[in-house]
């Protein structure tokens, strides 16, 4: 018998990474729901739905219409300054929404895998694994763990996949990233800040989409971390974009977070430990580097 998955957000980045993973697969009848109209390129083996999370009856309706025998809930806000500037669709998006999900899922016995974020702890100890206590500093963070608890305590069968800055190519090319943004400012010949004492995990979407597929498959219940595999300061992931593509790293002005006065408060250091990922879900990321050279090669298969 086919698994039936859905998946919310699939005209985002990771949305299209896990519609194009799961749509050359005989075993899977593929269902995916986003804002508005289909944006990806690749509309055969799947069927797209138009659907407003935060409408709580549409959510009911579309839900109970597919039957999914698994839900990967990737949609949400997610721009941590536009959350803080604007705290309730940041709520409505990230938690009312998840909540209308997680009541829905649970009524015709889904597995909802739901999308969170590094955000959620203060980065005060960093890399952290998965049973560490979050502690969020801002309001993004405060509804994802929001959403996460939710989740939890509405859904018998659940998982929480956490990943941290996702980087990639979307169809549309309708989305940045920071190998996107930091490849075009250098390339233009644009100065370019970047701060120095922040430090992540950077996630290639196609790892992040096939760890969430195998948690799918594998039935993998619970928090699981994914990440990419080491954890590096922002304004090392920006050197390392300008000494691949051979741009001048002089136009690199270095700054600490304090000088940016962002609405939103960052943790320092966040980063995963994964090690509950490969053990269970057979998760084997790629290191940054590697990543800009896959995404140097779909690039070019764009032009």
């Amino acid at each position: 018998m086919k698994k039936r998955i859905l998946v919310t957000g699939a005209n985002g980045l990771l949305g299209q990474k896990i519609i194009h993973l799961l749509s050359s697969r005989i075993d899977i009848d593929l269902y995916a729901t986003g804002r508005g109209r289909n944006r990806l390129s690749n509309t055969v083996k799947y069927k797209y739905v138009s659907l407003d999370i935060t409408d709580e009856s549409s959510v009911n309706d579309v839900l109970a219409e597919i039957n999914p025998s698994s839900i990967i809930h990737c949609a949400a806000m997610t721009n941590v300054d536009a959350c803080e500037l604007d705290k309730k669709n940041c709520w409505l998006v990230n938690v009312n929404a998840v909540e209308f999900i997680a009541k829905s899922a649970e009524k015709i016995g889904s597995h909802l895998v739901h999308l969170s974020t590094d955000f959620v702890f203060d980065g005060k100890n960093g890399p952290y694994r998965e049973e560490d206590i979050p502690n969020p500093l801002h309001y993004y963070a405060e509804s994802k763990l929001a959403s996460e608890l939710i989740v939890r305590k509405t859904c018998s069968k659940w998982s929480i996949a956490r990943t941290i800055i996702i980087y990639g190519v979307t169809d549309n090319m309708s989305r940045s990233n920071i190998v996107l943004w930091s490849k075009n400012e250098l390339e233009r010949g644009n100065k370019i800040k970047v701060i120095n004492d922040q430090f992540r995990s950077p996630t290639l979407a196609e790892d992040l989409a096939k760890g969430c597929v195998s948690i799918v498959d594998n039935s993998a219940f619970g928090i699981y971390h994914l990440s990419g595999p080491k954890t590096y300061s922002i304004i090392d992931l920006v050197y390392q974009v300008a000494d691949f593509y051979n741009l001048d790293k002089s136009l690199i002005q270095s700054i600490n977070t304090s000088s940016l006065n962002q609405p939103a408060k960052r943790p320092l250091k966040t980063g995963f430990i994964i090690d509950k990922a490969r053990r269970d879900l057979n998760y084997s990321p790629v290191d940054f580097k590697e990543g800009i050279l896959i995404m140097d090669n779909q690039l070019k298969q764009l032009k």
